[in-house]
């Protein structure tokens, strides 16, 4: 597993004069202090590369071996040349196949189960899983409802069909359901480049769904896998607002001290979110515990995987 993370922070005093809004409200509201940005020169191009080379510090075989690339996340630099393509340039991964998929905030469980997909119809047998998302590309910041809450940031997995070595990460389960059926469905959160960027017209809809639906993941998940939730030892959910992680945890009846967040620093970074919360935090997990990630996508679409260190 890889992360990139861009180094600036943008804080919650600089949105008071672009919309109206006061750091302690912002913080109040979402549990956002700052939020990472991407410079100039950066795009989910080169963040998808970069946290590809941190992925690689500990790969243990070559990455050539990689059958198969699958990019997912909604921020796009361009939707004909992907990540998953530019990345098989860089690396000159010949032969493998290249796609993209998004669904939203949860686009990077459904890049999972894409990939579970592949490996079980014997079409690939090692995978590299790329989740860039560029918010600040398309954020219209002066939007009260949502300019403030958008950060930018990559992950990279990569995914082997057979157990390689002892210190690998299982996959015990992985669930994807689409919700565009439900509540304000395709309309609670949109991305129009040539409109008026990101806007979520109705956060409290988003909010209300992305905590049952959340909860729904989990739990079919765990049915799935034969888990309870008493054999989870963390939980990590899509870091779009901090009340959502502490509203899910009343319902779990858990504290949030079982939580692992980044959302204080790096605001709502998108379908990156949960996994690279992952990333950053997988040496405080202890061999053996297991983790669920739990998503809220808005289109709607929800999903959850659980890992076994």
């Amino acid at each position: 597993m890889g992360q990139y993370v861009p180094s600036e922070r943008v804080p919650n005093e600089y949105f008071t004069s672009v919309n109206g809004l006061t750091p302690e409200w912002i913080e109040q509201r979402t549990g956002i202090k700052t939020r990472s940005k991407a410079a100039a020169d950066e795009n989910v191009d080169t963040m998808g590369i970069k946290a590809v080379e941190d992925a690689l510090q500990s790969l243990p075989y070559d990455i050539k071996d990689v059958n198969l690339i699958v990019s997912a996340h909604y921020c796009a630099y361009d939707t004909v040349a992907t990540v998953a393509h530019k990345i098989q340039q860089e690396y000159g991964i010949n032969g493998a196949k290249a796609v993209y998929v998004s669904a939203a905030c949860s686009s990077f469980i459904n890049g999972l189960e894409v990939i579970e997909g592949y490996f079980a119809s014997g079409k690939a047998d090692k995978a590299l899983l790329v989740c860039s998302e560029e918010n600040s590309y398309y954020c219209n910041e002066s939007d009260p409802k949502s300019g403030h809450l958008w950060g930018d940031a990559a992950v990279a997995f990569f995914i082997s069909k057979d157990k390689i070595g002892e210190g690998d990460i299982r996959i015990l389960d992985i669930f994807t359901e689409g919700l565009g059926d439900i509540g304000k469905g395709p309309g609670g959160v949109m991305l129009r480049p040539k409109e008026d960027g990101i806007t979520m017209p109705d956060g409290r809809d988003v909010f209300i769904h992305a905590c049952r639906y959340m909860i729904y993941a989990l739990n079919k998940s765990l049915e799935s896998a034969g888990l309870k939730k008493e054999d989870i030892s963390g939980f990590i959910t899509h870091q779009a607002n901090k009340r959502i992680v502490a509203q899910v945890a009343h319902q779990l009846d858990l504290t949030l001290d079982s939580f692992y967040n980044n959302i204080e620093e790096l605001g709502n970074t998108g379908s990156a979110s949960a996994p690279l919360v992952l990333v950053q935090n997988i040496d405080k997990i202890k061999k053996g515990e297991k983790i669920a990630l739990m998503v809220f996508g808005g289109g709607y679409s929800c999903g959850c995987f659980i890992i076994e260190k």
